[in-house]
Formats: structure tokens, sequence, C-alpha cells
């Protein structure tokens, strides 16, 4: 018999999102995707000045404002015909970096951890095995008795706050057992509390790195200084100093914390190689400008991957894009390619209107030469270990993460446990990249080669910019007109992700992911929610 599952709102996200899907035989069979929260930044940036796009559409995202502010500006340059000099680029890069180590170490520990960590089974844990199984995973040893304290303190005191999972409609102190059967029964206490210890010193750590961006961008979030032409930001010896000394903190704890934690808690969850892959199409546009400033020869490569057509990387063609608005709350044209894309929203909304068979979301749906596709680091990483001419680190940190886990087929990563996998082993090549994009800017410093600004004149044209947030692929859209924006459009990675059907009825990449979803309690749908934070909605 089926049933119907209903995670309204899905929770330790950022934005808005609900998922309903029917449920038959302990599986999903069928998912909707819906964005509850009307964006329109577009509407409000029509009539201004195409600058004032920088400032203006980093408040569509407190986590990532910094790729969006990085892709206005670059819109507004091919507009303009800017080309941003060496020292520029090398500070949006060092900029990218911080925001992706901020985003990356809060979505898997801040986020993603308590899908998999129950902060209650580690009240039982033994201290002394807790640091022997620390000794032997590699990773780092903290003072675990103080953080079993903490956590002691939150149960006695009533309330166990973001622990209390309460959500699942489950006391995990009162009933520890029925917790625990949300989680791996087998996964030892000593790991649960190393887990805890490590989401607390998360909290540290992204903030670190929150605070080079502030060094940066003069403020976090939504900084200042990487506008049309460069940067506002001059870096000096003294400057580059503290921004260093931050990262490799940062950096030092990804390399002996955060990539022995979930290479540790991984193989408790190895069923979760065998769902959530998606629509098996995966697009990048390319992160970390190179000298060129050419989308195709970026740090982290350019490439759409059709797993039906084999493992191989095709070029991003981006005059493929288009978008569906059919299931959306919209009256807008349908299949509009986004640089004169329109956003026309419906004049009202009721009950009525949420209709699974009609209009349901507030997401448009992008489609890549007219299909559905995954954007975020497993669609990056991907793209950088099948393209040749990308860092060998790429594929030398895959292809260790595959021998860990003892698994020698690397199409596994298309899944729940993959895209995990590969946002943090991101971390850490992007933690590596951020000091080497340092060090060459100290030695353009040195040489006199930081130059950061380039002048320029405005006049009418259309731009994009093509970038990549942490959550994958962002694209913004300019046409100026006497001075002004005509008509702008962003399309964001989690429109992407979580679009609705498009005109054709094919569903978007996480309703896609979700079917075949195993559901042993509908009530307590885990793995439903699961799938869903693992694309950082």
């Amino acid at each position: 018999m089926a049933e119907n599952l209903v995670l309204d709102p899905v929770t330790r996200i950022e934005g808005h999102l609900r998922v309903e899907a029917v449920v038959e035989n302990g599986k999903i069979t069928d998912a909707w995707a819906t964005g509850t929260l009307y964006r329109g930044v577009e509407t409000v940036l029509q009539g201004r000045r195409p600058e004032d796009a920088f400032y203006v559409t980093q408040r569509i995202c407190g986590v990532c404002p910094t790729s969006h502010g990085h892709a206005s500006s670059m819109a507004v340059e091919s507009a303009y015909g800017i080309k941003i000099p060496n020292g520029a680029r090398l500070v949006r890069n060092i900029y990218e970096c911080a925001e992706n180590l901020h985003s990356h170490i809060l979505w898997f520990y801040i986020l993603a951890a308590l899908d998999y960590v129950n902060p209650a089974k580690a009240l039982t844990a033994n201290i002394s095995d807790t640091i022997d199984l620390a000794k032997a995973a590699g990773t780092g040893i903290s003072d675990f008795a103080a953080v079993q304290e903490r956590v002691l303190a939150l149960v006695q005191s009533g309330d166990m706050s973001v622990f209390s999972n309460g959500w699942w409609g489950i006391d995990p102190v009162a009933h520890p057992e029925e917790a625990d059967e949300l989680y791996n029964p087998d996964m030892p206490a000593e790991l649960h509390l190393i887990g805890v210890a490590h989401y607390l010193e998360a909290l540290e750590m992204q903030a670190e790195a929150a605070r080079v961006m502030a060094l940066l961008g003069g403020k976090f979030p939504h900084g200042m200084t990487s506008v049309a032409g460069g940067t506002a930001w001059v870096p000096d010896s003294t400057k580059l100093d503290d921004v260093l000394y931050r990262v490799k903190r940062v950096a030092a704890w990804v390399d002996g914390t955060m990539i022995p934690d979930v290479l540790a808690i991984a193989p408790f969850y190895t069923a979760a190689l065998e769902f959530g892959g998606g629509c098996g199409k995966f697009l990048s546009f390319g992160l970390f400008n190179d000298a060129d400033l050419d989308m195709n020869s970026r740090y982290f490569p350019a490439g759409y991957i059709d797993v039906d057509n084999g493992l191989k990387v095709d070029t991003v063609d981006t005059s493929k894009i288009k978008e569906y608005v059919k299931h959306a709350w919209y009256t807008s044209p349908s299949g509009l390619h986004p640089q004169h894309g329109e956003t026309q929203a419906i004049s009202s909304w009721n009950d009525s209107t949420f209709d699974l068979d009609g209009q349901y979301t507030w997401a448009k749906a992008p489609r890549y030469d007219e299909k559905p596709a995954e954007v975020g680091p497993l669609s990056r990483m991907l793209v950088g270990y099948l393209s040749a001419g990308a860092d060998p680190a790429i594929k030398g940190i895959i292809d260790f993460a595959l021998g860990e886990l003892g698994v020698d087929d690397p199409t596994l990563l298309v899944s729940l446990l993959g895209r995990v996998a590969a946002r943090v082993l991101e971390t850490k090549l992007i933690a590596d990249q951020t000091i080497a994009y340092i060090v060459e800017l100290v030695e353009a410093v040195k040489t006199g080669e930081a130059k950061t600004f380039a002048e320029y004149d405005s006049h009418d044209g259309e731009g994009a910019g093509f970038w990549e947030a942490p959550r994958g692929a962002l694209a913004h859209f300019v046409n100026v007109k006497n001075g002004r924006i005509e008509n702008y459009n962003v399309v964001t990675p989690s429109t992407w992700d979580m679009s609705p059907r498009d005109d054709n009825g094919v569903r978007g990449p996480l309703e896609e992911a979700l079917v075949g979803t195993p559901i042993d309690d509908i009530e307590r749908p885990i793995m439903a929610a699961r799938v869903a934070r693992s694309f950082d909605p």
C-alpha cells in the first residue's frame, strides 16, 4: 500500500524546503521538492545601476554571499569587456577558498553530522577507549571528558537544544535504543563522542574561515570589496600574514580531524552507496581562476558528465541552459535561456495554488541540453577526477578514499555516501589550494605585480558570470541599457538541484535522488532527510 511522506520543513539547511514523497514496500517511488520562499531579487534589481547587483545579490544567501558577489561582478565585467588584473584574481580566489572552507565545515558538522552521530549515545562512551579509538583513526584528540560533561549538563537541564533529535519524536536519553536505531547500532559510542567533540570544534574552525572573509571583504557575511573591475582590498605583507596564519590553522584541522572523521564514520554507512544517486548527470562551471580567467582552465575544471554516455567529460556549452516554469509559481514564458529569462511571479497564492500535478514550488527548473543536472562538490570532484588536465591531487584523493572504503568502482560515488564524502575530500583540496594562492600573491606583491583593479567605462551590453558556489554551479546574467539594469537573472545551485519537474515531466536531481531511498519508518524517515541534506539545499 502506498503511503505519503512529508518533510516540512526540511531542517538544518539554509533556506526553506519541503519534500513530499510516495512510499511503497519500504522505498520511495516518487518525490516532489518544493522551494517555499519567493526570492524576487531579479525584480528588485530592475532599473538599478549594474554595480548595485554586487551588494544586492549577496543577500540571496547568508552562507555563500561571496560567490554571488563574484558571479555578479563577473557578469558586469562580461557586459563591459573588463579583464581584472592578476592581483585581483588571486585575492578573489583566496576569498572564495575561505568561503568554501567555511561552508564545507559548517555543512558537514553543524548541518549534516547529527544525521550520523547521536550525541545521547556519546554519554555512554568510555573516555579511555575514546582516546584509543581517536589515535587509531588518526583523528583529533579533544578533551572528551569535558565534552561528555557538557552534553550531560544539557540532559540534566532538560534542554538538549540542537542535540535533542526532537524532530524525530524521540527522546534520545529516555529511549536510547529506539533513538539508536535511527543510526547504525554497530557504531561504537566512542565514535559518537568523537563526532560530538569535533562538532563543537567545528564551530570555531568555520568561524576562523569566516574571519578570513571578514579580513578580505571588510565584514562577513556580505562583503564589500570584490566589486566589478577587481577588488578594493589591497594586499600587503601584514594583511597576508594574518590571512595565512588563519588559513593554515583551518587547513591543519581539516587534515587532522575532518578527513579522518569521515573515513572513520563512513564504513558504518556503506549501505548509502546503494541509493541517493540522482539523475546521473553532472555540471560544473569550474572554480578558482587561472591567469587567463578562462572557465575551461580553472583549478576545478568546468565540464558536463552524462553517466548514461560513459564516464567522460564534455565541454560546457552555456547556450544549452534553459529554465522551465510549468510546475513553478510563475507566469513567465517557459524554456527561456536565462540571459533573457523572466521572473513574473503569480499574482496571489493560497492553499489551492499548491498542486503536485500542477504548480508546486518557487524554484524554476534549469536544464542543460534539455536534461536535469546535479551540481555541487560531487559534480566538481567527478569532473576533476575524469578531466585529463586537472590537478592530479583531485584524482589522488578520490582514489585514496575509495581504497579506504574498499571500493574500486568510482561510479559508486554517485550515491548518498559519495555526495557526502566528495564534499569533505574537496575541503582538503581547497585548504591546500588556499595556501598556494596566498604564496602566489605574496610573490606578486614582492614583484609589484599585484594590481587589484581595472578602470572601466560603462555602456550598454549584456554579460554573464559563470562560477561555483560551495553548493555548486552558479550563474548571474545581466542586460544593461542606458546605464541601468534592464534585466537580471540568477540561476543558483539550489535551483539546479531542488528543481521541480520540467515541462516534459522529468524530475529534478533531488527528486530523482529520493526515488529508491529506503524508508523503514514513515514517521521517522531519516534516510530521506539524509538524502535531502546531502545536497545542502
